[in-house]
């Protein structure tokens, strides 16, 4: 069985995937990490040298190589399941889980990192919410085809139990 986490930046992907993996056993990969190391680049410095639709192709030809994995949890970049029919392979070859988050939690989560983030840094918090209500917006529709939607404010670690108790039934 493989997992994979999708969600906004700051949704928890990488904390709750973590986690996950250890409670079950498998290895734990988080796409962005993976993608800095083979580059040898942050992924802030990816975008300014390469830019999006680069980072974009790295993360699908990464994501192919990790579909042919098995006990995985997979903590996926805040954009991917929306280029290349990402998702679709997600939801083909393992569960998907959409960790949901209010705008307003994003946005206070973000501000402590906003340099490290190439699509936010420099935002004021009003500016980063709203380009985060805008982002959603656009990205919804691929979150929300994922298995699973658990609404991050919300979760705990009998709530990731009985997630994923129902992921294995």
């Amino acid at each position: 069985m493989k997992i994979f986490l999708t969600g906004f930046m700051g949704s928890g992907k990488s904390t709750i995937g973590r986690r996950m993996s250890e409670i079950v056993g498998f290895d734990f990969w988080d796409t962005d990490r993976l993608i800095e190391q083979e580059q040898g680049k942050t992924v802030s410095e990816i975008f300014a040298e390469l830019g999006e639709d680069a980072f974009r192709r790295l993360e699908h030809n990464l994501l192919l190589s990790l579909a042919a994995r098995d006990f995985a949890v997979v903590s996926t970049g805040g954009g991917m399941p929306c280029f290349h029919q990402n998702m679709d392979l997600m939801l083909h070859c393992g569960k998907v889980v959409y960790l949901k988050t209010h705008p307003e939690t994003l946005a206070r989560r973000l501000m402590r990192s906003q340099t490290e983030r190439p699509l936010i840094r420099d935002k004021t918090f009003e500016a980063l919410q709203e380009y985060i209500t805008v982002k959603l917006k656009e990205r919804e529709p691929f979150y929300r085809r994922a298995e699973f939607v658990v609404q991050t404010e919300d979760f705990s670690m009998d709530g990731l139990l009985r997630l994923l108790n129902l992921m294995r039934g």
